[in-house]
């Protein structure tokens, strides 16, 4: 089914360089949430995807060997494969999160571990591309300029609003996040005094809570990652007409974060992997999609071939039984694929390619 141009709400930029068997098991592995040795990523419903899927793309058979198609990857140059599977996967317009779940570990096989930043990624996608703003990494860029504790919370602030003239919107971990009020002001200065005398390797719910009630004042929405998102739900009442907020769940949560999304105006969620479960949770202009991709662009391609066959086969049956008109199905594909993420995130109003000043 034709829809509007796709906008994957939220992504993670591509590993630079050529990539071994090692390093493209264990990204794949990454993918599926556990480790690589558990058994042949190839040999999953993903894995069966991305073998159908992406070779095409770069000039080979479907359902080529591993081997052979990591072969090819390697004659075409790193390069060149990322910018074939990138424009390949059909996405127009990415929203990019710089931060990277296990960034620094190296990828074991001497190979580099880098990823593109926003402006490489929408070169290599001849696409648009938006940053999105990490508040655990943007508290680590003020931490580092060395202003200590008395000044945390206002440089915090600052910074927040300087981000916010590039970035689409803040995004932030909500495995801590309980309580709907604010942190006091004493509590925020203890919680970051123990953050920055530990080395930032400890996570301080009232620090984090501080960043997120600081965030909702800049007016941008914050995408909360999670698992189950029903423990947000105080927060959600505390922030109703004060945020737009995007629920991004883990599996196999997505139907409890569309129920959410239906019942707080203010809050969205993602579309999730099985649209036919979301959908029949929350109104078609609460849910939006994204890839969640990371690492390897393969899994662009895979995750948007996968979200437009279900679409197409879930709004197919609509039709055929009588649900819906074909004019139906196609206004509501064309708003969880980027209508809503378009307004939501104000994108016609935000120049592309724009990266975050860095602080400090």
């Amino acid at each position: 089914m034709h829809t509007s141009p796709l906008v994957d709400q939220h992504g993670h930029g591509v590993l630079h360089g050529e990539l071994g068997l090692g390093t493209f098991e264990r990204q794949l592995a990454a993918a599926l949430g556990g480790p690589a040795g558990t058994g042949s990523s190839y040999d999953t419903t993903t894995g069966l995807a991305l073998r159908r899927w992406c070779p095409p793309l770069l000039g080979l058979p479907p359902h080529t060997t591993a081997v052979r198609y990591l072969a090819r990857r390697r004659e075409l140059g790193a390069y060149a494969a990322t910018r074939a599977l990138l424009r390949g996967s059909g996405i127009h317009t990415y929203l990019v999160d710089p931060s990277i779940p296990g960034e620094g570990e190296g990828t074991g096989d001497g190979e580099s571990d880098a990823v593109t930043d926003v402006r490489e990624l929408a070169a290599a996608a001849g696409s648009r591309a938006h940053e999105l703003v990490a508040l655990t990494a943007l508290a680590a860029r003020v931490a580092d300029r060395g202003g200590g504790v008395r000044t945390f919370p206002q440089d915090i602030a600052q910074a927040l609003h300087s981000a916010a003239r590039c970035a689409v919107a803040f995004v932030c971990d909500a495995a801590t996040l309980r309580d709907g009020a604010p942190p006091e002001p004493a509590e925020v200065r203890r919680a970051a005094g123990r953050w920055l005398a530990c080395g930032r390797r400890r996570t301080e719910p009232a620090l984090t809570g501080h960043l997120l009630w600081a965030a909702f004042a800049c007016g941008l929405p914050v995408q909360l990652r999670c698992a189950d998102p029903r423990p947000l739900i105080p927060l959600l009442r505390a922030t109703a007409g004060r945020a737009v907020i995007v629920l991004l769940p883990r599996r196999p949560h997505h139907e409890a974060a569309a129920r959410l999304a239906a019942a707080f105006p203010h809050v969205y969620a993602d579309v999730g992997p099985e649209p036919a479960v979301t959908l029949a949770r929350a109104p078609f202009g609460k849910l939006l999609f994204s890839t969640g991709a990371r690492g390897l662009p393969e899994l662009h391609v895979v995750r948007v071939r996968q979200y437009q066959r279900a679409m197409t086969r879930l709004l197919g049956e609509w039709i055929t039984q009588g649900e819906c008109s074909r004019a139906d199905a196609r206004r509501i594909a064309d708003r969880i694929s980027g209508g809503t993420a378009r307004g939501v995130y104000r994108l016609e109003e935000r120049a592309p390619a724009q990266r975050v000043p860095q602080t400090g």
